[in-house]
């Protein structure tokens, strides 16, 4: 279980790591097609921050997503060292998928989005602050249900694919 919780933990880290390099970075719109319409309409075009920027994004942008996936082969392989059963993959996998999800809900959300918390989003982007509000949470409720209600599905296919090894 420990070992799940700390895979999590990296998940997160990457999913993070994956939202600044995209906001504070690389400052693509694409990376604003999940906030709110508020957020988005407020958002304007910035210059690179400083020459080299966007090619670090870019590449932060890439460990992000090694930091999100690793932890997924780093289970699966310990599993099948470890004789894990179809059960404690499945169990392994939704735990790690779903606290990756609390976190995406509760932290980015609500501290970041929702509370201003740090001044995360106002930093880069001055002109969100007055939009930013506690009323916004659950904008995106339908696709985090979404999001949830496919977490034990897929929890279900690595769990079948590590049990094939």
């Amino acid at each position: 279980m420990g070992f799940t919780i700390i895979l999590s933990l990296v998940m997160m880290a990457g999913l993070f790591l994956l939202l600044y390099s995209g906001v504070g970075l690389i400052q693509d719109e694409k990376f604003f097609s999940s906030a709110p319409k508020e957020v988005r309409e407020t958002v304007k075009p910035k210059k690179e921050r400083f020459p080299g920027a966007h090619v670090l994004g870019w590449k932060l942008a890439v460990i992000a997503f090694l930091l999100m996936a690793s932890p997924v082969a780093l289970g699966a392989l310990d599993g099948i060292q470890n004789g894990f059963s179809f059960g404690q993959f499945f169990v392994r996998f939704l735990i790690m998928l779903l606290l990756l999800k609390a976190f995406d809900i509760g932290f980015f959300d609500w501290v970041l989005l929702c509370n201003k918390g740090l001044g995360f989003f106002p930093h880069f982007y001055p002109e969100v602050e007055p939009v930013l509000g506690r009323y916004l949470f659950g904008y995106n409720k339908k696709t985090h249900l979404a999001h949830i209600l496919a977490i034990p599905v897929i929890s279900a296919a690595l769990a079948w694919i590590c049990t094939l090894f």
